[in-house]
């Protein structure tokens, strides 16, 4: 490998994939399949876009867009189900092109504004992202143009420091 190719190395998947996720046709359908064949829950439900999201691009333009997602955990890696409602997506592009399935690996990264400064740097293209979905307004997510070369999308997570309430939990949780 020569020098150049070396300059723009990424540290994103240094601590690993923190998520996967999967672009489902029915969120609810799928969650009970997860739960009733392997026991995966609790389901934490959301619906994300105006007004949870705060800033929406697709393209690098401003955009509206509404999906359902559903987050819980495989051992210590999330996974999220996206079920597409609304408007221009990645996940609809995916979709067209192959399918429902495993869309993107999420990585975690502390700085977004610097992870897409490096991601740029080196020749990726972020193709749709997502702002202010915390509690505090905080919470960023990116998807980077990793496809091609990858055979996954790559997309970069700054997790709220608390989220919403879900709109749901699946299977219900017994209260005291």
């Amino acid at each position: 490998m020569c020098e150049k190719e070396n300059r723009h190395r990424l540290p994103f998947l240094n601590n690993g994939v923190a998520q996967v996720g999967l672009i489902v046709e029915d969120l609810d359908k799928a969650v009970e399949n997860y739960w009733n064949l392997f026991g995966i829950g609790p389901w934490h439900f959301y619906t994300y876009g105006k007004p949870l999201v705060k800033k929406m691009t697709y393209h690098g333009k401003p955009a509206e867009y509404k999906m359902r997602i559903a987050l819980s955990y495989l051992g210590p890696l999330r996974i999220e189900l996206i079920e597409m409602v609304e408007g221009d997506t990645v996940y609809a592009d995916f979709v067209a092109e192959h399918g429902y399935g495993v869309h993107h690996f999420g990585v975690l990264v502390e700085d977004m504004e610097a992870a897409l400064a490096e991601a740029a740097a080196a020749g990726l293209t972020m193709t749709m992202d997502g702002a202010g979905f915390g509690r505090d307004g905080d919470g960023h997510y990116a998807y980077l143009d990793t496809e091609d070369r990858l055979g996954v999308t790559i997309e970069l997570i700054k997790r709220p420091k608390g989220r919403m309430t879900p709109e749901k939990v699946f299977p219900p949780q017994d209260t005291p």
